[in-house]
């Protein structure tokens, strides 16, 4: 009998090969490598770089949040500081304001010395004083302040005639101790003169003179008493003057 060897391997086409053994295996292609060893590097440096970054920047803010926790501190320091200025310049403020209000009213004195001395230096020969007194300031309207706050004078005499009362009163106001538009007669009216202390005679037949009692009213001066230096040397006000002329060296009241 016939036995059929066949050879299967004989039919394949050409160009077929064997499979191999082992598992597949990755091809590198050929030629050159730098694309693949830039692509490794870039891999490599840019993490670094990004920890190099995030290091710089941590690093950076701590820098800030030191320098931050210093400026705090300055500010605090400063603020501190700046409320002792303020205080120091309320206090400064105080005793300026202190001051001024004891200069005002020193500088508000009119001492009466000088003053009757004014008035014996303009009186008329045939005007006779019998009393000055001084009378208070005057209230403002509707609750405002006195238009006088030094107040004013009242005297009363007698004089031989009227008009020996009016060039009393036009003397009084060139006086730089009162004020001349607030200078003015009051009363003035005829009066038996007064019998002399001790003449109890026979004066039915003889009829005392006549004189004129006046009132004059006038308001004082607001002129500072630092800007009447020189009159009030003439009246022999030493010690106020002094005083005065002292406050001005130190610069509490200008020249």
């Amino acid at each position: 009998m016939y036995s059929l060897d066949i050879n299967f391997l004989k039919d394949r086409p050409n160009g077929q090969q064997k499979p191999s053994r082992g598992g597949k295996k990755t091809a590198f292609p050929a030629g050159n490598l730098t694309p693949i060893y830039l692509g490794v590097a870039l891999g490599v440096f840019l993490p670094s770089v990004v920890g190099v970054g995030w290091w710089l920047l941590q690093a950076k803010n701590g820098e800030l949040e030191q320098k931050v926790a210093q400026l705090d501190q300055e500010n605090k320091r400063l603020d501190t500081a700046i409320g002792n200025i303020n205080k120091i310049r309320g206090e400064i403020t105080q005793v300026k304001s202190e001051t001024q209000a004891l200069v005002t009213v020193f500088d508000q004195i009119r001492p009466w010395s000088a003053m009757l001395q004014d008035f014996r230096d303009r009186i008329p020969a045939a005007v006779q004083i019998d009393a000055i007194k001084q009378t208070p300031p005057t209230a403002g309207d509707k609750g405002q302040p006195s238009p006088n706050p030094a107040g004013g004078i009242e005297i009363t005499g007698l004089a031989r005639s009227f008009n020996d009362v009016n060039d009393f009163i036009l003397t009084l106001q060139q006086s730089q101790f009162l004020k001349p538009t607030e200078s003015k007669i009051i009363t003035a009216e005829l009066v038996n003169a007064p019998l002399p202390a001790g003449n109890s005679g026979n004066t039915a037949s003889i009829p005392p003179p006549q004189l004129v009692k006046y009132t004059i009213q006038s308001s004082l001066s607001d002129i500072p008493a630092s800007d009447l230096i020189r009159e009030l040397e003439k009246k022999g006000t030493v010690g106020l003057v002094t005083r005065i002329r002292s406050m001005q060296q130190t610069g509490v009241i200008a020249k």
